[in-house]
């Protein structure tokens, strides 16, 4: 699908789905539709909790370890879940030692928001679902995450400054859920922020990240991923030092 609509290249989520943990079967597949991965988001979703290894630690060296066979130079990371009190309080220390090991990888921590359940709101990570408010080297901007938080995607990159490296862009209506809205159709400012990249120094990948899941058929899935994309090309200003990248999940 990515090489029928046009993308750069993929990011890869590795799933519970065996091919996202393949290497080499990951290798055939971008070379045989000559669209490489870009990226790596790591297995550190509710889903995911035991693919590789129960152990979060294990989970992120191996999915370090996949990027640099794919060449990928991103690896996508959540902030701990509440509940996993060893990985959380040791969450810095810890990413800074798989960083050494690594130093190739940029480990890009991902905005997140807060869960509503049973018409209360509360926040599964620690300490929170900003990752901003502690302060690492590098970040993931999720829109779609901003507008499940209700807040506006251009004030946290501001607060990311210069640690933003990698995109994921999608829209959402402020409803409080991940709606993955294709860009334009909710109210974060998507074109903003993407116009805004180039002058903040962004040389990172722009992940579409919309979802399909409910549309009536191939035609119309096709059409709304090349409608985010030509959204993207759009509004993303080429970086000096060349053209940016856009890549969709996969």
């Amino acid at each position: 699908m990515a090489a029928t609509v046009g993308y750069d290249g993929v990011e890869v989520m590795v799933w519970t789905d065996a091919v996202s943990q393949d290497a080499g079967a990951l290798q055939g597949l971008a070379k045989h539709y000559g669209v490489p991965v870009l990226s790596v988001h790591a297995p550190c979703l509710l889903v995911t909790q035991r693919v590789w290894s129960p152990d979060p630690w294990e989970r992120l060296n191996r999915a370090a370890e996949l990027a640099e066979s794919l060449e990928a130079p991103t690896v996508v990371v959540h902030p701990p879940f509440s509940w996993q009190r060893d990985y959380a309080r040791n969450f810095e220390p810890g990413l800074a030692k798989v960083q050494a090991r690594h130093p190739d990888i940029t480990f890009a921590i991902e905005n997140m928001f807060p869960v509503r359940m049973a018409g209360r709101n509360f926040v599964p990570y620690t300490p929170g679902w900003d990752p901003t408010e502690v302060g690492f080297d590098a970040y993931t901007l999720d829109l779609s995450h901003c507008a499940a938080a209700r807040i506006d995607s251009m004030e946290l990159a501001d607060r990311m400054g210069a640690g933003l490296k990698h995109v994921h862009l999608g829209d959402g209506t402020g409803e409080g859920r991940d709606e993955h809205l294709v860009p334009g159709r909710g109210t974060q400012p998507c074109a903003e922020l993407l116009q805004s990249l180039s002058a903040r120094g962004f040389r990172g990948s722009v992940a579409l990240e919309v979802s399909t899941r409910k549309v009536a058929n191939r035609e119309v899935r096709v059409q709304d991923l090349r409608e985010s994309l030509e959204f993207a090309r759009r509004h993303l200003a080429p970086a000096p030092s060349g053209s940016p990248a856009f890549s969709t999940p996969a």
